[in-house]
Formats: structure tokens, C-alpha cells, sequence
């Protein structure tokens, strides 16, 4: 008989997500376009930090997640992470939006890449321990897809508070007499200050229940590294969570470009009416793409648990990669359909944020068979280096295409401004055609991935045969 989660456990550890999620998507979408309308630096000159962020996402992740697996603490591996670095990371977030009013380019450049890797680091040490948590909360194989779906919830629901908040939080401290840079400070601080609340209950509440069934790890980084790769499965994992969220991210981190200069010609002050309330288009298409997504997370979770998680992701993508072609048939002005087309690719992203995590504990449960250790946090310290490496990449890249297409940052106070034809044809391509060839390499992987159902229930299996000899021996 399954030992089945309690609900309210759910609960709690999938509100830890909202934290992560909310900032990861407010950097997802607006960072990028904050850095050359608000800030003010020049694309390509962007673009550096970025990259500057990703040396630092491979120093850190890795061995932060290795730095959680060997803990020792009357609380457990993961806890003391979440109840020292919770608030300090919602503080960081403050950080990240509030680049000063130099004009030296080189001193702005240098103040967000330090501002982005400090946010980097905090986020890093929460989220490598709050993901650990997974596959020692359950070792059941559709309590763990459940326990992704809740997860999946918070993220959606957060993504969706987001797109739809943090303008209006903008625009209000504009209204008020503020700038557009002390509206993203208040956006900052909103949502660094709820995000980190969960993740410190976790801490404080939460307790690990399978961790300790393995072996610590007691090997070097370097061999660590070494171990995770040589996981067949693992690198399959890799692969589809490496192309799904630069999927995600070049639709999050180009569609505001997109809106701005294309669909609303370059008006800075563009809305649109939805059931009555006017919204900014941001507001507008990410809302409505997120509703549905949070709608089709029950729908993804029967299709997976009735055939298997991999055929339910294939299914997932290929919808999307429909969705991606037809963006680029939105013609300046047509706000109905781009709604049409918000709600169709919400279909597919709901895939992609649900199964790909609920994937990787069944690769852990691999690498403990194989090697007799528990190493989650070396797993999830290498998931949480993609997911922000894949964001910094599509940053960087988009950044410098926009710069080479001669895309020009709006002078400060005008509310109508349009970009050349090159630098929209280039805005239009990232949103759909590239999107949609990334989307492809998904697909590939997800077709070859070799950890079916049967075959991870037979690890199950051979995991309990271990574990009973182990004890009967003691």
C-alpha cells in the first residue's frame, strides 16, 4: 500500500517554490529589457554581465549542492540552509533593481554584475536545499510527480502574480511622482519579502525523512562531477531540463520586446482591456498564459500518471512548438489573437513545468543503486546551475542579436518610440522560430530518455532488496 504525503506537507513545501519562481520570473521577463530602457546600458555591453553570471552559476552550484549533502546538523542536511539564507535572499532581490544613476557605463556594468551575482549566490543557497528535499520527502514514484504538481502550482501562480503585478506596482509609483527605477525597487521588495516567508517555515517545520538511507558523500567535487555524468539517465535529464527552459526563458525574456515594438508599434503606454480592466500587455499575455497553465496542471498529472511522465512531455512539446510557429503571424494591433495564442501556449508550458522536475528523483534513485550513496544535493546543485545558466545564456544571446539588429534603447521621457525593421524581423524570429527549434531538441531527448516507469520500479525494487540486507546484516 503507498504511504501517501499529507496534504498539508504538499502544501507547505510546494508554497517554497513562490519565492524561488516569483524572482526567477520577474528576472526572466524584465531584467533584461530593465537593463536597456531603465538602466539604460548599452545591449551588447548588457549582455557581459550575463555572461559574467554564468562563470559564476559554475563555481557556485555545484558546490553549494555538494556543501548541503555533507552537512551535519541536528536539523538535517538542508534545513539550516533555509533558516540562515531565507530572508537575506529576499533582501538580495532588492539589490537587483536598484542600479544607480551614473552615467558611466562601465560603473553601471560593474554594479549589476555584482548586484546580479550576489541575488545569484542567495538564490543558490536556498534553492539547491529546498529542491534536495524532493526525493527524501517520498520515495513513491507518483508521490513524487504529486509533490512536483504542488510545486508546479506556486510556481504558476507566482509567475502569473508577477506578469500581472509587478507592472501595475511600477506604474504606481510612477502615478505617484517616482521613477520607473524606484517602481522596480518596490516591485523588488514586495516580492523578495513574500517569497522568502516559506521558504524560512520550511526550514523551521519541515523534516527530512529518507536522506539518510545511503551513504554520505564523502568524494571530491571534481569526482562528484565525474560520478553524475557517467548516470546515463542522468545526462538525458540534463539535456531535456537544458533545451525546456531556454524554451522558456527566450519566450519570458523576448516577448516584452515583442509586445512593446510590435504589437503595440512602440507605444510605451500601450493596454489592453480584459474582462473589464485595462492592463498593461505584459499583464495581459503572461496572465492569461499562466491561468491556463495552472488549469492544465491536473491534466498533465492524469496523462503522466495513465501512460508515463516522458510520453506526457512529448505530447506537451509538440503543442508548443505549434503555438511558437503562429507567433510569428501576429500582425501589429491584433490583441485578440495574441490573447488566442497566450492561452494555446499556456497548454504547453504547463508541460514544461511540471514534468521535467518530477523526472530527476528517479535519476537520484539510479545513482544511489548504482553507487550506494545519496547525493541529491549534488544533483540539484548541477538542476539549479541549468536552470540559471540557460537564463543567463538566453540573456546574453538575446541581449547581443538585439544589438546587432540595431535595436536602440527609447530616449527617457518620450511614450512613443519604434525600433528599426531589422531589429523587429530579429524580435520576431527569436519568438518563434528559434523558440520552436529549441523546443525540437527537447523532443529528441525526451524520445531516447532510457528511465521508463518499469524500469525505475525495478530500481525501486532492488533499492528495498539493498536496504533490507543492509539491516538484517546490522
Amino acid at each position: 500500500m503507498k504511504k501517501r504525503l499529507p496534504f498539508w506537507l504538499k502544501l507547505l513545501y510546494g508554497s517554497g517554490d513562490w519565492g524561488i519562481s516569483s524572482i526567477g520570473m520577474m528576472r526572466s521577463i524584465f531584467y533584461a529589457i530593465y537593463l536597456t530602457d531603465v538602466v539604460g546600458i548599452e545591449p551588447r555591453l548588457a549582455s557581459i554581465g550575463a555572461l559574467v553570471g554564468i562563470v559564476w552559476d559554475a563555481v557556485n552550484d555545484p558546490i553549494i549542492g555538494i556543501l548541503s549533502d555533507r552537512v551535519k546538523s541536528r536539523l538535517g542536511r538542508r534545513r539550516p540552509f533555509l533558516l540562515w539564507f531565507a530572508f537575506p535572499f529576499g533582501l538580495s532581490f532588492v539589490m537587483l533593481w536598484s542600479a544607480p544613476d551614473w552615467d558611466s557605463q562601465a560603473g553601471l556594468l560593474i554594479y549589476v554584475t555584482l548586484a546580479f551575482m550576489i541575488s545569484d549566490t542567495l538564490t543558490t543557497l536556498v534553492s539547491v536545499p529546498f529542491l534536495s528535499l524532493t526525493p527524501e520527502l517520498t520515495q513513491d514514484y507518483d508521490e513524487r510527480t504529486s509533490l512536483s504538481s504542488f510545486r508546479t502550482v506556486f510556481q504558476l501562480l507566482s509567475a502569473m502574480t508577477v506578469v500581472i503585478a509587478a507592472p501595475i506596482i511600477v506604474d504606481a509609483v510612477i502615478l505617484r511622482g517616482g521613477s520607473q527605477q524606484q517602481g522596480f525597487i518596490t516591485a523588488g521588495a514586495v516580492f523578495g519579502a513574500v517569497g522568502s516567508l516559506p521558504l524560512f517555515l520550511i526550514g523551521l517545520i519541515v523534516r527530512e525523512r529518507f536522506g539518510a538511507s545511503g551513504e554520505r558523500e564523502t568524494t571530491s567535487f571534481r569526482e562528484s562531477l565525474k560520478l553524475a555524468w557517467e548516470n546515463v539517465p542522468f545526462r538525458y535529464a540534463v539535456g531535456i531540463y537544458m533545451f525546456n527552459w531556454s524554451a522558456v526563458d527566450m519566450v519570458a525574456i523576448t516577448f516584452p520586446f515583442f509586445l512593446l515594438y510590435w504589437v503595440a508599434q512602440g507605444s510605451l503606454l500601450a493596454k489592453i482591456t480584459l474582462f473589464g480592466v485595462d492592463l498593461a500587455l505584459e499583464s495581459a499575455f503572461f496572465g492569461v498564459l499562466m491561468f491556463v497553465c495552472i488549469l492544465f496542471v491536473p491534466f498533465w498529472m492524469r496523462i503522466s500518471k495513465r501512460f508515463n511522465k516522458v510520453g506526457a512531455y512529448i505530447a506537451g512539446m509538440t503543442a508548443w512548438i505549434v503555438v511558437q510557429v503562429m507567433i510569428f503571424t501576429i500582425q501589429p494591433g491584433e490583441t485578440n489573437y495574441l490573447l488566442v495564442i497566450a492561452a494555446l501556449a499556456g497548454i504547453g508550458v504547463s508541460a514544461a513545468y511540471i514534468l521535467p522536475d518530477s523526472i530527476l528523483p528517479d535519476v537520484i534513485e539510479w545513482d544511489e543503486l548504482r553507487t550506494g550513496r545519496r547525493r541529491e544535493g549534488i544533483y540539484y546543485g548541477i538542476r539549479t546551475l541549468i536552470r540559471k545558466l540557460t537564463g543567463a545564456l538566453v540573456i546574453f544571446i538575446t541581449l547581443q542579436i538585439l544589438g546587432w539588429s540595431g535595436y536602440q534603447a527609447p530616449p527617457e521621457g518620450v511614450i512613443q518610440f519604434k525600433q528599426s525593421d531589422s531589429a523587429l524581423f530579429m524580435i520576431r524570429v527569436m519568438d518563434s522560430f528559434i523558440g520552436a527549434g529549441i523546443l525540437m531538441g527537447t523532443i529528441i531527448l525526451a524520445w531516447f530518455y532510457p528511465l521508463t516507469r518499469e524500469r525505475y520500479q525495478r530500481v525501486q525494487r532492488l533499492l528495498a532488496a539493498r536496504r533490507n540486507k543492509n539491516v538484517e546484516t546490522i
